[in-house]
């Protein structure tokens, strides 16, 4: 049976790749990997590292606006006829992209069981973060198998009345796709992230990795973002910033006028995946809006400040390995100068987000939805909610 992946950003590639691995593994399913097109050249790119390629593009049309009505609005019609073709027995999408809600809209239609992959994740606020929040509940009102990383998303989930039997707890494939990567220890591809390595070996420094990039944080929550950089730089003389910046031409455009020509700030393009989780084993910090490196950076311990009012992910936060921070300056500075003098530890528990085994759950779950296991793995006790 062919399972169909759906990937259009680099952050479901990574998620989906440990998934598309395991499928490939197993006797009766077949994973079929598609680009939806949503960032061109991010997927592929994502994928190598994981011996993963892409199976088929989406013949979408060129985007103009760059709006979320546009590329939906050329996705279904693509989607409709990609299901139609290699008629999958599943169709597989991940988290809170436009990519993911708009395969699952086409598989409902077409009949085909949509199983969501990082299920159950909520802020219950519909404007942040926004549009994610939207996406993953409407995803979840159509979805046959949901496929929660945590405990507390399958309550989420059950919460919202959806069948304990539509519910496996798996933890998350980026755990996998994180242990996987490191375990090969591959020298750093980017060359300022090579040179800042040396760097900071030889004079004793340390990093701190630095993200920003989504909608709710452009403009006035980035300015005080920046300024809380700024300060820190300030503060601590042996601090380097390592800054990947978005593609995204307002976010690039505000952090190079702001941070171009500070000392010990590296702006860097996006970083490969591999040497994103070099730069994470090697931070003493790191500050992000990012809803991945909340969940990659505990593997290696590594503290994590949240700019963000709310998170979907609080399982690092009430691990005490992450700190909600938002984007106001004063409490970032204060946090991150806390963290940096040891007055602040981060707690060594292990990763909230799974064990590195999620792959492997999520395709017994999946092998169950299509009749080819007795459900014996899935069967799982989901705690309930309270309030």
């Amino acid at each position: 049976m062919d399972v169909m992946l759906l990937a259009g950003t680099r952050p479901e590639a990574v998620k989906l790749a440990p998934l598309a691995l395991a499928l490939d593994a197993h006797p009766g399913l077949r994973p079929l990997l598609v680009h939806s097109g949503q960032h061109e050249g991010m997927v592929e790119q994502a994928l190598v590292p994981f011996g993963v390629g892409v199976d088929a593009w989406l013949d979408v049309p060129p985007r103009i606006t760059g709006s979320q009505a546009e590329l939906v609005s050329g996705l279904l019609p693509a989607l409709d006829d990609a299901l139609r073709r290699f008629a999958p027995a599943a169709l597989v999408v991940q988290g809170d992209t436009t990519t993911g809600l708009a395969g699952a809209l086409a598989a409902f239609w077409r009949g085909i069981p949509v199983v969501h992959l990082e299920a159950g994740l909520r802020t219950h606020d519909l404007a942040a973060p926004f549009p994610e929040e939207g996406t993953r509940q409407m995803i979840a009102r159509i979805a046959a198998l949901h496929l929660a990383p945590t405990v507390g998303a399958a309550a989420a989930l059950r919460a919202e009345g959806v069948a304990r039997q539509q519910i496996a707890v798996t933890g998350n494939t980026v755990v996998d796709a994180v242990l996987a990567i490191a375990a090969r220890d591959l020298p750093a591809r980017d060359t300022a992230l090579a040179l800042l390595e040396i760097e900071i070996a030889e004079a004793g420094e340390r990093l701190v990795l630095v993200t920003s990039h989504r909608r709710e944080s452009w403009g006035e929550p980035l300015a005080r973002t920046l300024a809380a950089v700024r300060l820190m730089v300030a503060e601590h003389p042996d601090v380097q910033v390592l800054f990947p910046v978005h593609p995204n031409p307002v976010v690039r455009e505000q952090v190079r006028s702001e941070l171009d020509s500070l000392p010990r700030v590296t702006i860097t393009e996006p970083l490969e995946y591999p040497d994103l989780v070099r730069a994470l084993r090697l931070a003493s910090l790191v500050l992000t809006d990012s809803g991945g490196i909340q969940e990659e950076a505990p593997t290696f311990g590594t503290p994590v400040l949240v700019l963000r009012e709310v998170t979907e992910r609080r399982e690092a936060v009430e691990a005490g390995c992450a700190w909600l921070v938002g984007t106001d300056t004063a409490l970032i500075a204060d946090t991150a100068a806390r963290l940096l003098r040891g007055d602040l530890q981060p707690a060594q528990v292990g990763n909230p987000y799974g064990e590195g085994n999620a792959a492997e759950l999520a395709v017994a779950a999946i092998s169950e939805l299509l009749g080819l296991t007795d459900g014996t793995v899935t069967d799982l006790e989901v705690v309930p909610t309270h309030g």
